[in-house]
């Protein structure tokens, strides 16, 4: 008798077909697994979302509280490093006031947390102010290296972006000369409101505003320009603010921002550094026993040049960034503030945003 292999055969095609299936079905199952942990996700984080802007908002306001009360300080008449809205610890004079109580970090709220932190627009230069003083510019621009023949036309360039008109200066850009970009657009002729707005303007190039310390472009060039030329220690960004007073606190402004100063020199700005914290290391300009003018004339003995900063500084700061970051659920976001501070009772939000 002969015995057939065939159903055999299609006993092996059934389990294949089996298998086949049950991966299939697994695939499937696996992704429609994944698909519902990501709505899951989506759909908690847009619980979430309300909940962390007033979060967020919170903040701002923590932050308007601090800022209030830093001016009733009777020992404190500046604004600096150490106050209690910077993150430090404040004089001895805060011990009966509300700030010895209050911490900006890791404040509970509701189902989630936030913590503050503020900057003052003082430490750098107004770019809408200084754009009508050349030589603060110039000295922008041999902080930054800036080829000497080129920082004139980038200077003229940046004063037809913030002037009104369409009249370009010597070596300067307008509209005319932004409708041949690709895509074409229409200089600013207004103040700029955002500092990265530089990056519009003809001759600022990505290095020339980040600098080398932060910027995004300096890794892959190695440290230099295109043309081999060492990159910036500084950059526009680090130099200049869109609002602020106008003036320069001394005792938050960088030894950088301090050279822009006609007649400081790197040594000189290093001495003032020095000498705004006071013989005790500690006390900054403005307060007892460290004047401004003790400050201005500090490691110099000019008084014109004394004369010269006091028409650029100002111990007190007036604007200030509120950056907030807030957590729910594992879930994270960073708000951004601007807050102007006109007196105690007068601490206006000029921009607030999710950035």
């Amino acid at each position: 008798m002969k015995f057939t292999r065939k159903p055999r055969r299609e006993a092996g095609i059934a389990l294949v077909i089996v298998m086949v299936t049950i991966f299939v079905l697994a695939a499937l199952a696996g992704a429609f697994a994944l698909a519902m942990k990501v709505e899951t996700k989506l759909a908690r984080n847009s619980t979430s979302e309300m909940e962390l802007e007033w979060l967020g908002r919170s903040g701002v306001e923590l932050a308007r509280y601090v800022l209030a009360l830093q001016l009733n300080v009777p020992d404190e008449p500046y604004d600096a490093p150490n106050q209690v809205w910077a993150g430090g610890t404040g004089s001895m004079s805060i011990s009966n006031s509300p700030l010895a109580n209050i911490s900006l970090k890791d404040h509970k709220l509701g189902n989630g947390t936030y913590s503050v932190t503020i900057t003052d627009c003082e430490r750098k230069f107004n770019i809408n102010t200084a754009v009508t003083s050349p030589e603060i510019m110039e000295q922008a621009f041999i902080l930054m290296g800036a080829d000497a023949g080129e920082a004139p036309q980038i200077i003229a360039a940046i004063q037809d972006w913030v002037d009104p008109d369409d009249d370009p200066h010597i070596g300067g850009a307008e509209s005319s000369f932004y409708q041949g970009m690709n895509p074409p657009y229409l200089a600013k002729n207004g103040p700029i409101d955002d500092i990265s707005e530089l990056l519009l303007i003809r001759g600022v190039t990505p290095e020339m505003y980040w600098g080398n310390s932060n910027s995004p472009v300096a890794s892959p060039l190695t440290g230099t320009f295109a043309n081999q030329t060492p990159l910036p220690s500084v950059g526009l960004v680090n130099l200049f603010t869109p609002i602020s007073s106008g003036k320069i606190n001394p005792n938050t402004a960088s030894a950088e921002v301090l050279q822009m100063i006609p007649g400081i020199d790197a040594n000189m700005a290093g001495q003032l550094v020095q000498a705004r914290m006071g013989p005790d290391g500690q006390t900054p300009v403005g307060g007892p026993g460290n004047s401004l003018m003790e400050f201005l004339t500090a490691g110099t003995g000019s008084q014109l040049l004394a004369n010269s900063m006091q028409k650029y500084f100002d111990v007190h700061s007036h604007v200030f960034e509120v950056d907030v970051e807030a957590s729910v659920a594992g879930y994270t976001r960073h708000f951004y503030a601007i807050v102007a501070r006109a007196s105690a009772q007068d601490l206006p939000v000029l921009v607030f945003h999710a950035k």
